[in-house]
């Protein structure tokens, strides 16, 4: 996307899952060319993820040549369920775009470049492509962007496990613990779960399936576990209640592997 001029640009930039080594050699070439990064924090429960992003930025920008504007992160009503959860997500939604126009408008002059540091994949389960969309809507400021790939927490699972994310000649699908909750999906074996604050891979404890589950992957705490879900399932709630105890918070990816009862295990 060619620059015009007078108009701010805005990079959304995929950084991996966590480890600095992730970032691709066009996210270091769009680092390296951003004026203002804008990050997000949660808080000093999360402080370590903001460190993260700093860390990264001071591995592959020189010192000096950029700005790093922090603004808190709204909260999410969190227990909006049912009907309640889709205009619960559409109001927190609303709340971090107007963050997100406030520190464009104030923080961006024209013809310079800012930037946000997305977890992961900016294409898969996050909100700032849609949310800097709803901000052009309102046609209050004007701006350009485009978008790199990162590598997601769902990649860097199945790497660390030495496993893939699909069989032969089958499908694979990726959806939320809520969703996990409402049934396991229909035609499908191989089932990637994000955002599940309820260990919902519980309720499959009797069926004949596989787990390869990981949390903070790519970070120094990264934490594995994998094997037949009967067995797994014990040792990976404790392990995460141990760990959300020790850090205040967990980021936890899995993959669910159905063993069709007419084959072999293929694990």
């Amino acid at each position: 996307m060619g620059q015009t001029l007078g108009v701010r640009k805005i990079h959304v930039i995929g950084i991996g899952a966590g480890d600095p080594d992730q970032l691709t050699l066009q996210a270091v070439r769009a680092l390296r060319n951003t004026d203002v990064f804008f990050v997000l924090g949660k808080g000093e429960v999360k402080s370590d993820l903001t460190q993260l992003r700093r860390d990264m930025l001071d591995a592959h920008v020189s010192e000096g040549t950029y700005r790093v504007v922090e603004a808190r992160d709204p909260e999410r009503d969190r227990s909006a369920g049912g009907s309640a959860y889709s205009p619960a997500v559409g109001d927190w939604r609303s709340a971090r775009a107007d963050i997100y126009e406030r520190m464009i408008t104030e923080e961006l002059g024209e013809e310079q470049t800012g930037a946000f540091l997305v977890w992961g994949d900016p294409a898969l389960y996050d909100s700032t492509l849609g949310i800097l969309e709803e901000v052009l809507e309102r046609g209050r400021v004007t701006f350009e962007y485009d978008v790199i790939p990162g590598i997601s927490s769902v990649s860097a699972l199945v790497a660390r496990h030495r496993t893939g994310l699909n069989r032969v000649a089958r499908p694979v699908q990726i959806t939320t613990g809520r969703r996990l909750a409402e049934g396991f999906p229909e035609g499908v074996d191989d089932v990637v779960v994000m955002l599940d604050a309820h260990q919902t891979f519980r309720q499959y404890t009797d069926e004949d399936i596989d787990i390869y589950w990981g949390a903070y992957i790519g970070t120094p705490d990264e934490i594995l576990a994998s094997g037949p879900i009967a067995e797994a399932a014990p040792r990976i709630e404790r392990l995460r209640a141990e760990a959300r105890e020790r850090k205040g918070w967990i980021m936890d990816t899995y993959l669910l592997r159905r063993n069709p009862r007419d084959e072999h295990r293929n694990g």
